[in-house]
């Protein structure tokens, strides 16, 4: 309880701090008006003076204003980038879709007709290559071992 008492004292004091300070700043920049004694054309010629620092404040404020709406929009696009990074995006499902749903999707009621995509290409004649007729190895090494296969080398040779 009785820190709360002892807050409750910090923000009342802090509070008439906060006035006296607008007081003070007030009395420096807006001098108290004077207005007895003075003519009509005195009169007028403060009248302007007030209206052109009334601009100028205007001015000031209005400057103040549009950087703050440009640093709050800033702080909120780099809130939206934050969340889209730290989100975990959804894997995404292939999804197998014809020609002709294509269009019908992308021009809607439009697509009436159907479109035969594979009629114009061009038909492509496959060349067979062709292979050697791959032998055992080793009833080769068999053939060949002995004087047999070096008669047979020989007999071959020789013709």
């Amino acid at each position: 309880m009785k820190m709360l008492y002892t807050a409750f004292d910090m923000l009342t004091v802090e509070n008439e701090d906060r006035e006296k300070d607008k007081e003070n700043t007030l009395a420096e920049r807006v001098p108290p008006l004077k207005l007895s004694g003075l003519s009509v054309q005195e009169l007028q010629d403060l009248c302007k003076d007030l209206h052109h620092k009334i601009d100028v404040v205007d001015e000031e404020r209005y400057d103040v204003e549009v950087k703050v709406g440009k640093n709050e929009k800033e702080i909120n696009e780099m809130k939206l980038k934050v969340q889209e990074l730290t989100r975990k995006k959804p894997t995404l499902k292939r999804v197998k879709i014809s020609a002709e749903q294509l269009l019908s999707v992308l021009l809607g009621g439009k697509h009436t007709q159907t479109i035969d995509f594979k009629a114009n290409l061009k038909t492509v004649k496959k060349e067979e290559e062709k292979k050697e007729e791959v032998t055992d190895w080793r009833k080769n090494v068999e053939a060949m071992s002995g004087m047999e296969g070096r008669k047979k080398l020989f007999d071959a040779g020789a013709q």
